[in-house]
């Protein structure tokens, strides 16, 4: 997935996916955690108990790099934004993303309290080192920034689908289960479109793009592995 070669593949799973869930169905699930009507209802405010010891730990680790990574991932649109965000074309493009990340974050932040999640103690450094990697790429320019972009939603796309196969062990009849699964697929699909928009502006013409491409994904996977632990 560090190569071009990997990234150019993942782009048609990517098209796939985004044309098999219409927009309302995949608004829907995280709608949920910010429907005033839905407060109380039991998919939003209770968690699995009665699971082994290793499927919760599953869970925790699980949501605990979900938060950190969203947190990471706003920390990057904004470095971005703070760069290009005047630029007519580019601007907009990192607005829309980054407002769909701070959604994701929302989201997170209430999944990780309705779990009983322990947050990251890494959090700082998800926030610096997301805002410094975004304002940096772009300041080697557009093409660059969307190399960014393409590679961290490579690296996410493929962990969110390596999550829903782990949640098959959980308890599919617990009411948080279903709506679980639907917002990992739903926030998959919104990081598998963002990919699809940096290589459609041109992250592949970013200069040493297989090097960015090799080092930011790299960089990606340290940091869920450190999430996941600590």
């Amino acid at each position: 997935m560090l190569s071009l070669s990997r990234s150019v593949s993942f782009r048609p799973c990517a098209a796939a996916i985004a044309r098999a869930h219409s927009t309302v169905a995949r608004s829907s699930a995280s709608s949920a955690y910010v429907d005033p009507a839905l407060s109380q209802d039991p998919s939003v405010t209770t968690t699995p108990e009665n699971v082994p010891k290793d499927v919760r730990e599953e869970l925790e680790s699980a949501l605990r790099v979900d938060q950190a990574g969203e947190l990471a991932a706003n920390w990057i649109y904004k470095g971005q934004h703070d760069v290009l965000g005047r630029d007519p074309a580019t601007g907009p493009l990192i607005q829309d993303m980054w407002d769909q990340e701070k959604k994701h974050l929302t989201v997170m932040n209430k999944l990780q309290l309705q779990h009983r999640v322990r947050p990251t103690m890494l959090w700082e450094i998800a926030r610096l080192g997301g805002y410094g990697l975004g304002a940096i790429t772009a300041l080697m320019g557009r093409e660059a920034a969307m190399a960014c972009t393409e590679a961290v939603e490579t690296v996410i796309g493929e962990h969110y689908d390596d999550q829903l196969k782990a949640f098959e062990q959980l308890p599919p009849d617990h009411p948080s289960v279903p709506l679980l699964k639907e917002v990992i697929k739903e926030f998959r699909d919104d990081e598998l479109e963002h990919l699809d928009i940096a290589v459609e502006n041109d992250s592949q013409k970013a200069p040493a793009h297989a090097l960015l491409s090799t080092v930011v994904g790299a960089g990606c996977k340290v940091a869920i592995e450190l999430c996941k632990r600590f």
